[in-house]
């Protein structure tokens, strides 16, 4: 149980009920209960961190004035919802956030009747609340829906069609913009929100609305006396907020105010819920607020291991072996002292993809879309019509939001552009909507594609130089999170013959073709059953687009039973394209299919999460062992 000597407000609250009845000096003390069991409980175990500190003030004064769950609150992702989780029944759970059988780090419906819309991706939060809002009108309800988006969140492409779609059918709803960006200057500010306070209030709207109507019964004298009423409120706001692109969009702009002042913000949210049409709430927070280890940083402790609390240094034993995702950093920076015509391309993700690297040594080669990953691939399809060389580095999770423009903008054009796909695989504690696992099936299907991955840290050296070589069409390369696996590095690159595997071990009994990750866990595989009698051959196939047809065929010819292997979904993916490949050329081999079960994967660690799932070393043995003890057919984890 939550501590009430150390917590003695947060103890008493287990539910956002709880907090209506709470006065203003105990909605304070409650923001310090939350803020110090954020810092307490995440330094311990982990997690999502910064961004929860800075909405500890808003999430108080949303369930403070929102009849949730009545009401309906949406939550962009969920970096900036463990405050909502504290106050929403799972203190306790928080604890175990992120593990093994823990609650989920980001909203998920399934967890909780307050978590109204799932998301880990950006940007979906105005879309989702506009057709609850809409569905409320339909229904004939009077629930009231608030969807709270990021600044980093608004860049996302998807956010403004949701506006747009708002202002034209005026749907009644409440956008709150938490922007932690300090994009206005603080002197602005005061001013700011004495204006916010005065177009708010309950008396200014009323002697507008009775403007309005007088105005109205006054003909055409009266039509121009609205059009100088509307200029000058609007030239005001113009000069005292930031808000005229909101207001072309058809939303009502209030702020910027203070997204730390828990009163204020009760004040606006009681002034503003009951008006119609569409209203945004522009606050300004701190991402780390109340830590100071955390304040001023914008990627700090955004996400974190266990931590020192006084110091903020991480516990964590660091690997001593490199990232996938420094090696391909460091890879580009080489090939862009050779090619100055190779960019980077990220979406808000330079330090994730490792183009922060590549940003420090050649800021000109850099560019940042923010999250916007369909406007980042056009983007990079537009430079590549101009001889210059996009290298695209998308986690493969946020490279699905794109799919459209890979086809049409890409792919039929046939233009080349790199696509280099982190976290490829299961991920770990970010669990299903950031999990890897379609990209290859995704990729496999689109005419002029080639698909690599690589076994390893050189491999993956190796493919980078021979995809921006590669001047075809579009390439694309996947990798997992974590760290490489030691191998001995050369130095240089080696270009490699598309389509072409390579035979690491000999074995007589069963072939193993494996791609990726999925390699080295064969050969530890293949050694467990060296022990058991059972000979194992391994391929290294490299390719999953073109596959290498030859290698196949002697595959084929040589071994009745073949095991396929991919840290990958199975339809569709790079099991199927083989058994595509048999089916075609009537080859009767019995073949396994070794990879992720058609369900959304849960989060846990991805040692966790690969042993559950039996594709592990030894969960690969036991079914190799099963297979050539069975025969016929079967496939595994289907």
């Amino acid at each position: 149980m939550v501590d009430s000597e150390k917590y003695k407000i947060l103890s008493k609250v287990n539910l956002p009920e709880d907090i209506r009845k709470f006065d203003l000096a105990e909605l304070k003390l409650l923001c310090t209960d939350i803020r110090e069991y954020l810092i307490d409980t995440i330094s311990e175990i982990g997690g999502h961190f910064g961004g929860g500190l800075g909405t500890v003030e808003l999430t108080v004064a949303i369930h403070k004035v929102f009849n949730t769950p009545n009401d309906l609150v949406v939550w962009d992702t969920g970096h900036q919802a463990y405050p909502h989780k504290i106050l929403t029944g799972r203190k306790e759970e928080l604890k175990h956030i992120r593990r093994l059988n823990g609650i989920s780090g980001f909203l998920k419906r399934s967890e909780s009747i307050y978590d109204t819309f799932g998301a880990g991706h950006a940007s979906t939060s105005i879309s989702a609340a506009l057709g609850m809002a809409i569905a409320r009108d339909l229904k004939n309800e009077k629930k009231k829906v608030v969807a709270i988006i990021g600044d980093g969140a608004m860049t996302g492409g998807i956010a403004y069609e949701a506006m747009n779609n708002s202002g034209f059918a005026k749907a009644s709803l409440i956008v709150v913009l938490n922007d932690n960006h300090m994009s206005i200057a603080p002197n602005v500010w005061q001013i700011s929100n004495y204006f916010t306070e005065m177009i708010v209030h309950p008396d200014y709207n009323k002697l507008k609305g009775q403007i309005w109507d007088l105005t109205g019964k006054l003909d055409h004298f009266g039509d121009r006396l609205r059009k100088i009423a509307v200029r000058l409120e609007n030239g005001i706001k113009a000069v005292v907020t930031p808000g005229m692109l909101f207001e072309a969009l058809g939303f009502r702009y209030f702020g910027p105010i203070s997204g730390h002042n828990v009163h204020q913000l009760v004040k606006i949210f009681e002034q503003v819920k009951d008006m119609n049409g569409p209203i945004l709430v522009h606050i300004f927070t701190e991402k780390g607020k109340g830590y100071k280890p955390a304040e001023g940083h914008v990627q700090k402790l955004h996400a974190a291991t266990p931590f020192d609390k006084l110091t903020g240094k991480s516990l964590s034993k660091s690997s001593s072996l490199p990232s996938y995702t420094s090696i391909f950093g460091n890879a580009l920076v080489e090939i862009v002292k050779e090619n100055s015509n190779v960019v980077g391309i990220t979406a808000a993700m330079p330090d994730g993809t490792g183009l922060d690297i590549l940003q420090n040594n050649f800021p000109k080669n850099y560019f940042d879309v923010g999250i916007a990953e369909e406007h980042g691939v056009t983007f990079a399809a537009g430079l590549a019509t101009q001889g210059i060389i996009p290298v695209v580095a998308i986690y493969s999770t946020f490279l699905q939001r794109a799919i459209d423009q890979i086809i049409h903008d890409v792919s039929i054009q046939n233009l080349h552009v790199v696509f280099v796909l982190d976290r490829a695989g299961l991920v770990g504690a970010d669990g299903p909507t950031h999990h890897g696992v379609f990209d290859l099936t995704y990729l496999r299907m689109i005419p002029g594609m080639v698909v690599m991955a690589p076994k390893d840290e050189s491999e993956l050296r190796d493919m980078i130089y021979t995809a921006v070589k590669y001047s075809d069409g579009p390439i694309a390369i996947r990798y997992p999170r974590g760290s490489a696996l030691g191998v001995k590095m050369k130095a240089g690159f080696e270009q490699l013959e598309i389509g072409k595997g390579e035979i690491l071990r000999e074995g007589n009994d069963v072939a193993l073709i494996a791609i990726g990750s999925m390699v080295d866990y064969s050969l530890k595989a293949a050694a467990i059953m060296e022990n058991e009698g059972v000979s194992c051959k391994v391929i290294n196939m490299r390719f999953v687009k073109p596959l290498d047809y030859q290698l196949l065929d002697d595959i084929a010819r040589s071994h009745s039973k073949i095991i396929t292997l991919e840290e990958n979904a199975l339809a569709g993916g790079f099991g199927s394209g083989i058994l595509e490949y048999f089916s075609e050329k009537k080859y009767k081999n019995d073949i396994f299919r070794i990879g992720l079960p058609d369900q959304f994967v849960e989060h846990g660690t991805q040692q966790e999460l690969h042993h559950l799932l039996e594709i592990d070393p030894e969960g690969i043995a036991s079914k190799i062992k099963l297979f050539c003890m069975q025969g016929a057919n079967h496939e595994v984890n289907e």
